[in-house]
């Protein structure tokens, strides 16, 4: 069987399916006489529950740093939530039921509770009751429990999605790929994949459905190609495919430590995203120039209170200390929309993406602002820092941002704490607005970093998570290419140098047409500069140029698609 998915990170995988959607229970309510007993076995699941719970945590403590450990301190919470405990055992003596279903009854009625809210951080605190849930409801009824941080053997994962959770725990070694039914290449999954180097294909429609465990599979995770029960003609296919990818990126190795350079001599700097200080080892290890996009709201999630100045600043100290000079651009908190705080408490919105969100939210809660402020000048003289504010959509947004940055650097010096000098600050164009008024805004900062992940789907009004709609939403769209070009130029005429942090920077087609556009720095997932600096060395700066002159008289994503195809 033959599947078309999205190619979300490069790679050909080979080897045996791992379903982790796990199959529906099948639980039936049961009238019981022991009362006690039912009790014990609900809580000997809790009990259960726990234990694996403890060493999930421990083993994400140990390997992945406090923050992706917090997310099973999360879930260990859930487990002793009394609301669900008590109601579980009451339940079960009320109505003399089966412990099973009494504790599926009551963990429905949490879940539903949740996704019932509008907002998608919520909606995945509701994932992370349904994980729990089944995890005690299997403890209960003594079935195995898939744990994807001890996999005994090597396997491609298949799922609806992978959460977070997933991601943290797994253990990467014996992960040969990922197959998952919804996604994009901008979604979770295939920003994961691509920054631990795992190939995926995402948006395959229903493969948790028409694969089962230990199923053979090959997959060619930029093409999305998928095959399931392949032939030993596919296989072979396959295999040559896996070599000469391997031969490809140890090539690519050559790259490492040349600078990023066209043949006539014009210089670019190839940067990476980063979540974590714990996403370092694979910038480091693929040669970046510097961090372009450090998204400092995961320090805020997966967790019940704000994070103290202190620790933000232990967290911003590793990253600027781990680049020993190199630059540091990181994003000021960027909360709302899809990433709610369950301990800030934010109105329902009818258009979240649209609302109290970023420099918005920010700007409105002044206490948060200046304590990340405080903690990101702090950590300042550590390294190379350069300090950017999101979302901004009118200079006025702009112009408040730094002000309270002078007054935050002002309460510093009054307490003689210091702080290095000419930080340069910067703001991301991700909205029309601003890019629009980029020529004005680019009087009042340093530099600009382009994120066209929002920029697309602001310009396009293309939901980029919804599937029905995904075919539009493409960064090679004529209105977006020309808005990125009136970016860079405008920042240009003021001396500013421009980024650019979506997920554009780091794909294959597009990097001709950015240099080509005078693009200063591209910012990607770890994997992708390997690629990029190899594209970037082996063409002319002018004769990027005359492809970007190309594309830009062009009038749609298909049209330039076809045009790239058959130049590159």
């Amino acid at each position: 069987m033959v599947l078309l998915g999205k190619g979300a990170s490069y790679g050909i995988a080979l080897g045996k399916a791992l379903v982790i959607e796990n199959e529906s229970l099948k639980i039936e309510k049961e009238n019981i006489e022991d009362i006690q007993l039912e009790k014990n076995k609900f809580l000997e699941g809790i009990k259960a529950s726990k234990e694996q719970l403890a060493k999930v945590r421990d083993k994400a403590l140990k390997e992945l740093g406090e923050e992706k450990a917090a997310i099973f301190e999360a879930h260990l919470m859930i487990l002793e939530d009394p609301e669900i405990v008590d109601q579980t055992i009451q339940k079960i003596e009320s109505e003399k039921i089966n412990a099973v279903y009494a504790f599926k009854e009551i963990a429905n009625q949490f879940i539903m509770i949740f996704e019932s809210m509008d907002n998608e951080y919520m909606k995945e605190r509701a994932a992370d009751i349904k994980d729990v849930s089944d995890r005690i409801l299997r403890n209960i009824l003594g079935e195995t429990v898939i744990d994807l941080s001890m996999l005994e053997a090597e396997v491609i994962l298949v799922a609806n999605d992978l959460t977070p959770s997933d991601t943290a725990t797994m253990d990467k070694e014996k992960v040969l790929g990922f197959l998952t039914n919804i996604g994009g290449k901008t979604s979770h999954t295939a920003i994961m994949a691509r920054s631990l180097e795992i190939p995926a294909v995402v948006g395959l429609g229903n493969v948790t459905n028409q694969v089962e465990n230990g199923d053979f599979i090959v997959f060619n995770g930029e093409t999305g190609e998928v095959i399931i029960h392949p032939t030993e003609e596919e296989i072979k296919k396959y295999q040559d495919l896996k070599e000469n990818y391997e031969k490809e990126r140890k090539d690519l190795e050559k790259v490492k430590g040349q600078k990023s350079i066209t043949l006539d001599g014009r210089e670019v700097e190839l940067v990476g995203n980063i979540g974590t200080p714990n996403d370092l080892e694979g910038l480091l290890k693929n040669d970046a120039e510097g961090v372009g996009l450090y998204r400092t709201e995961f320090i805020y999630m997966d967790r019940d209170s704000m994070p103290t100045e202190e620790e933000q600043f232990e967290s911003y100290k590793k990253v600027l200390e781990g680049l020993a000079g190199k630059p540091v651009v990181i994003r000021t908190l960027d909360i709302g929309g899809d990433k709610k705080l369950p301990y800030l408490k934010i109105d329902e919105e009818m258009n979240p993406f649209l609302g109290y969100r970023a420099i918005r939210l920010c700007l409105d809660k002044q206490d948060i602002f200046k304590t990340q402020l405080r903690a990101l000048l702090r950590a300042s003289v550590y390294g190379n820092l350069k300090i950017m504010f999101p979302m901004i959509s009118s200079l006025e947004e702009l112009l408040a941002a730094k002000e309270i940055l002078n007054e935050v650097k002002k309460d510093l010096e009054n307490e003689s704490i210091k702080y290095a000098e000419n930080i340069e600050v910067g703001m991301m164009i991700e909205v029309p607005s601003a890019a629009i008024m980029s020529d004005l805004l680019a009087k009042h900062v340093d530099f600009f970093s382009i994120g066209t992940n929002d920029l697309i789907q602001y310009t396009t009004a293309v939901d980029r998570m919804n599937e029905k709609i995904h075919h539009l939403y493409s960064p090679l769209n004529p209105a977006v290419l020309r808005l990125i070009k009136m970016v860079i130029d405008n920042g240009h005429k003021e001396n500013i140098w421009v980024g650019m942090c979506g997920e554009a920077a780091g794909d294959k087609k597009m990097i001709p047409i950015l240099l080509g556009m005078g693009l200063d720095e591209f910012s990607m997932s770890a994997s992708s500069i390997f690629p990029a600096r190899k594209i970037i060395r082996s063409m002319k700066y002018e004769e990027a140029e005359k492809i970007t002159h190309q594309v830009l008289s062009m009038g749609s994503a298909k049209e330039i698609e076809n045009y790239l195809e058959n130049t590159l």
